[in-house]
């Protein structure tokens, strides 16, 4: 095989690996979440006086879902974003001191990117996924791993739920004291989050 046959063999076997990833990349679509009032992201905490919890049901949030033969195979270029002040607890004033305590007019998103994502099979179009990513909240980053369910239901929606626990001083964040340092918040808090997202173009479509 001479020189010049060797260049055109190379080139038609570059052309076929990248013909091959890029069929294996059109298996990934990008799904969105759902605006639906059972889509929620809950902040719960507690403090030397009472617990209480956080609510929003307005985020955006998207991803990449590869789904073969109805299987959840990956998740890729996933991202997630909340308006802290759209965060409502039974409190307006409660409301007025967790927004100063976040420091929301200076960073008004919480948000999450992720970085990798591996996948087991638990149950029929149920899967645990292990979740590493990067979280955002008053302007620090921290990487974390979650350990999230996924499930893939009939009408071809994908379910995301899970829960997190974080420490307010990991995103330097001094656990507040009100009225004289009577009531006092604790430095642990959990997220919950329930969402359901569909095919971009099916999303699209529907609205």
């Amino acid at each position: 095989m001479n020189h010049f046959t060797k260049k055109i063999v190379s080139a038609m076997m570059l052309a076929a690996i990248m013909i091959g990833v890029s069929a294996r990349n059109l298996n990934a679509q990008t799904f969105k979440l759902i605006p639906d009032k059972d889509v929620s992201i809950k902040v719960l905490g507690s403090s030397n006086v009472h617990d209480w919890t956080l609510t929003s049901t307005v985020m955006e949030s998207q991803g990449d879902f590869k789904i073969e033969e109805n299987q959840l195979r990956s998740i890729t270029a996933f991202t997630f974003s909340v308006n802290a002040k759209s965060l409502k607890s039974e409190h307006e004033s409660m409301d007025g001191r967790t927004y100063k305590t976040m420091k929301a007019d200076q960073y008004p998103k919480v948000t999450y990117k992720l970085t990798t994502a591996l996948i087991t099979a638990a149950a029929k179009n149920k899967y645990q996924v292990k979740a590493t990513g990067d979280l955002t909240i008053a302007g620090v980053t921290q990487s974390i791993v979650m350990y999230i369910t996924a499930g893939v239901n009939p009408d071809n929606t994908i379910t995301i739920t899970g829960s997190e626990n974080l420490k307010l001083t990991d995103y330097k964040i001094e656990p507040p004291s009100f009225m004289l340092g009577a009531m006092k918040v604790k430095n642990d808090l959990t997220i919950q989050f329930n969402l359901t997202y569909k095919n971009n173009q099916l999303l699209t479509k529907s609205l």
